[in-house]
C-alpha cells in the first residue's frame, strides 16, 4: 500500500482525475438511441466486479491522483450491493467526489440512501417533458416518476442534481425552450448530448443526429453565456444568462477539439480499462484485482497504459470502435 503519488496523465499532457466506472452492462430502459429493443444477455460473459475488486481498483486510480468517480450502467441501481459499492468508494483515501449516472428508476424512495452512502451527485436521464414523448424515446411512461425522485434527491441533500438529454432531431429537438423554462424554474442544470453513432445504430444516427452546436448558436442568441470549466468537470461546455437560475450545458462530441480537454478514464463493469469510450477494445486488469499485494503492479499498470490513450477519437470517420451500445461500457 506504498505506491508513490503520481499525476495520471498521457502523452499528449492531459492529466486524469476523474474515472468512470460501470458496475453493470444491464440497463431496464429500452432507450431508442442505446437499447431499443431491451437488454440482451451474452452468452458466456464473465461476472461484474465484485466489492473487493471495485475497492482495489479505485484505490489504484486514487493513489494516481484521480479523485472523481462516478457510477455509471447500464443502469447502476440495477447493482443489488450498489449501496455497499458507493460506501466503499467513498472511503478510498484520496477519493473527494462520488456521483452517479440513472435513469431514475426508484429514485424518489433511494435517493435519501444515496445521499447516506456517499453519493454527492447525480446525474439523471430526462429525454424529454412530455410524457408521452418521454415514453416513446424509453419504453417507459415514467416521467412522474422520476421527477419526484429529482425532488428526492434535491431533499436528500444530494448537492449537484443535473438533467441530461440525448438531443434527437425530429425527436426533442422542438423542447429547448420548455427545458430552458424547467431548469429556471427548478434552478437545475440541464445537458443537452448529441447521439452518438455506435456499432448498432448508425440507421438512427443519420436519422437524429443534431449537432451540438446548433443548440448553442440558440442559447448565445437568447443570451445565454459560456462558462469557465471548473476542475474535474465533465466534458460539458455551460452556458448561464447574468442573474438567472439554471444551467444549460451541452455535449458534443462531434464538435471542434472536443477531445483536447479529456480528463477521464472508464473500466466497464468486467473489469476492462477503456482509454476512451469509441476506442476499439479494453485492457483486461481483472487479474491484478485478486489481492490487496497486488497494488503497486496495479498502479504501474494503468499509468503505464495512460500514457498510450490516443489522443482523439474517429467518429468524424464514422468509426465508433469496439463500443457496440453506449451501455456496454458506460457512456
Amino acid at each position: 500500500m506504498n505506491a508513490p503519488f503520481h499525476i495520471l496523465r498521457d502523452g499528449y499532457g492531459r492529466s486524469f482525475e476523474y474515472l468512470r466506472l460501470s458496475l453493470t452492462d444491464v440497463c431496464n430502459f429500452r432507450c431508442a438511441y442505446c437499447l431499443p429493443d431491451g437488454y440482451r444477455k451474452l452468452q458466456g460473459t464473465t461476472s461484474n466486479l465484485c466489492v473487493d475488486e471495485i475497492r482495489r481498483l479505485v484505490t489504484a486510480f486514487a493513489q494516481l491522483g484521480l479523485w472523481k468517480v462516478r457510477l455509471t450502467g447500464g443502469e447502476p441501481s440495477l447493482r443489488t450491493e450498489l449501496l455497499e459499492i458507493a460506501r466503499t468508494v467513498a472511503a478510498v483515501p484520496g477519493i473527494r467526489t462520488l456521483a452517479m449516472t440513472t435513469n431514475g428508476y426508484r429514485l424518489a424512495e433511494r435517493a435519501a440512501d444515496y445521499a447516506q452512502a456517499g453519493i454527492s451527485a447525480l446525474n439523471i436521464s430526462v429525454d424529454s417533458l412530455d410524457p408521452a414523448r418521454f415514453a416513446a424515446i424509453t419504453g417507459h411512461d415514467r416521467l412522474e416518476e422520476i421527477l419526484k425522485g429529482i425532488e428526492a434527491a434535491r431533499a436528500a441533500g444530494i448537492g449537484t442534481v443535473k438533467l441530461n438529454s440525448v438531443l434527437l432531431r425530429g425527436v426533442n429537438d422542438d423542447e429547448l425552450e420548455a427545458f430552458i423554462a424547467f431548469v429556471r424554474a427548478h434552478d437545475l442544470s440541464l445537458r443537452f448530448i448529441e447521439v452518438m453513432r455506435t456499432n448498432d445504430n448508425s440507421a438512427f444516427f443519420e436519422r437524429h443526429h443534431t449537432p451540438g452546436a446548433a443548440v448553442a448558436a440558440k442559447l448565445e442568441a437568447m443570451g445565454w453565456l459560456p462558462m469557465l470549466r471548473p476542475s474535474g468537470a465533465g466534458p460539458a461546455i455551460d452556458y448561464a444568462q447574468p442573474n438567472a437560475p439554471g444551467r444549460i450545458g451541452i455535449i458534443a462530441p462531434y464538435g471542434k477539439d472536443f477531445c483536447a480537454t479529456c480528463n477521464r478514464l472508464r473500466v466497464s463493469a468486467k473489469g476492462k480499462f477503456h482509454l476512451c469510450l469509441f476506442g476499439e477494445h479494453g485492457i483486461d486488469l481483472r487479474p491484478l484485482l485478486q489481492a490487496d499485494s497486488q497494488l503497486d503492479a496495479l498502479v504501474a499498470r494503468i499509468a503505464k497504459l495512460t500514457g498510450t490513450k490516443p489522443f482523439a477519437h474517429h467518429l468524424h470517420d464514422g468509426i465508433s470502435g469496439g463500443t457496440p451500445h453506449l451501455a456496454s461500457i458506460g457512456g
